[in-house]
């Protein structure tokens, strides 16, 4: 089912848009003439730059989601510049569909849900069965007859300006370090305890002589700063903690994390990238479910992120907020992600 030119509208969030990799692939493969766009929000673009078989990123200017209602006239006019003839659509969302019907795109395909079958040319059933969210998106392009591959993500940074910038905020990068993503956009039930970040900050510094980078977005800085407050005072190498939380591009954070020995990470967009750009991830399920959402290897040699969670009978809640002591979180320890480090 070949096509000239083909806009694949990418999900919202970071995490999400990382999933949908291995299902932007395969669309890769089966039109390997076509001119392949990839049309995402401002906040997850960037990634796009860095994948292999993308001719071109489409920034829509509005936003997603229910904000998108107030926006959706200029995303329909920046798809519609681009002349394409076939949209295929990952978010489920009805804003998207009328985003594509409004731009004039005469092919529209995505999952039938959210009321919005009319608006779409070749509406697919959403499966029936829970699956893992790349699983999910490759299942829409193999109903449009696109046969799936691995399911793999791989995004390739640029690490030798994450070195440089590295070096300028007082790394060594002769020696080992590890990368840390406190946060989670969803919700602090997401979230590791700041004290065992620091527990497991102060044993990698004083054990292994490893150092720390904190990662993440504005909205995370509060959280870092409360690690750096937990970690226990002593010994001489306690500067070896840096927090760079909310002073990085999307590119740059790629490429740190690619440098890294590891990362450990709550289920969030970091550890995603994490994994995609092929570095050792430790990753914290808490609230989450781990069989829907864990991390994509980088490819077949990559290494395989190492899941942690603890077994109680709330879990997997997808709650924002705990509503009673966080138990899930709690029964993670510090030895345990020690561990899981290479």
């Amino acid at each position: 089912m070949a096509t000239d030119r083909l806009v694949l509208v990418a999900p919202n969030w970071l995490g999400d848009a990382v999933m949908a990799l291995p299902a932007i692939a395969d669309v890769r493969r089966h039109s390997p003439s076509a001119h392949l766009a990839v049309a995402a929000r401002g906040s997850v673009a960037p990634v796009f730059t860095m994948v292999e078989g993308v001719d071109e990123i489409v920034t829509l200017p509005g936003r997603g989601g229910v904000r998108a209602v107030s926006s959706w006239r200029q995303d329909a006019a920046t798809l519609a510049a681009g002349h394409f003839d076939t949209a295929l659509l990952f978010p489920n969302s009805l804003a998207t569909a009328l985003i594509a019907s409004q731009s004039g795109i005469g092919e529209r395909w995505g999952y039938a849900a959210d009321w919005r079958g009319r608006l779409l040319t070749r509406a697919v059933p959403k499966p029936k069965v829970p699956l893992h969210q790349g699983a999910y998106y490759q299942a829409l392009t193999t109903a449009l007859g696109m046969a799936p591959g691995p399911m793999h993500a791989r995004v390739r940074p640029d690490t030798d300006w994450a070195r440089q910038v590295l070096r300028e905020i007082g790394l060594d990068l002769d020696e080992p370090f590890a990368v840390f993503a406190p946060g989670a956009a969803y919700g602090r039930a997401k979230q590791w305890l700041p004290d065992r970040f620091a527990e497991l900050a102060h044993r990698l510094i004083e054990e292994r002589g490893w150092s720390v980078v904190m990662v993440g977005a504005h909205a995370d800085r509060a959280v870092c700063r409360e690690i750096q407050a937990r970690l226990p005072v002593a010994g001489s190498r306690l500067n070896r903690l840096i927090d760079f939380s909310g002073k990085s591009d999307l590119a740059t954070l790629a490429g740190i994390l690619a440098v890294a020995r590891a990362v450990v990470s709550n289920d969030s967009g970091a550890m995603h990238l994490a994994a995609a750009v092929g570095t050792h991830v430790v990753a914290l399920f808490g609230a989450t479910d781990e069989t829907r959402t864990s991390p994509l290897t980088a490819g077949p040699d990559a290494p395989a992120p190492a899941i942690l969670t603890h077994p109680v009978f709330c879990r997997p809640c997808m709650l924002r907020e705990c509503p009673i002591d966080h138990r899930c979180m709690r029964g993670i320890t510090a030895q345990q992600a020690l561990q899981s480090l290479p």
